[in-house]
């Protein structure tokens, strides 16, 4: 079983930058699929990028070419670096892992593995 810790939440202004990171228990690229999601309040959670170690790494159009993620093998910690940021993007982020048996599946689906978020906020 993965278990998942984010840090790097705050408050920032919009234009400004904030580096999420999802530490993970047990992980191995190999086997589990990592996903950042977020849920702004009154909203449905979206995904917002999906990496697994592969190549094969999925950005929800609303943030290509603003944030990135990369992986800290030695650590094994997930980070997201998000710049140019927007109020739009407030909302609590989180870290989900899901086995790559489901890779089949949307890039987004089947993640049964939460961590318990922290909140971004971007004011204007």
């Amino acid at each position: 079983q993965v278990q998942l810790v984010e840090s790097g939440g705050g408050s920032v202004q919009a234009g400004g930058s904030l580096r999420l990171s999802c530490a993970a228990s047990e992980y191995a690229s190999s086997t589990y699929r990592i996903a950042w999601f977020r849920q702004a309040p009154g909203k449905e959670r979206e995904g917002v990028v999906s990496f697994g170690g592969d190549g094969r790494t999925k950005y929800a159009d609303s943030v290509k070419g603003r944030f990135t993620v990369s992986h800290d093998n030695a650590k094994n910690i997930l980070n997201l670096q998000m710049n140019s940021l927007k109020p739009e993007d407030t909302a609590t982020y989180y870290c989900a892992a899901r086995h790559k048996a489901f890779d089949g599946l949307p890039s987004f689906s089947a993640f049964n593995y939460w961590g318990r978020g922290t909140q971004v906020t971007v004011s204007s």
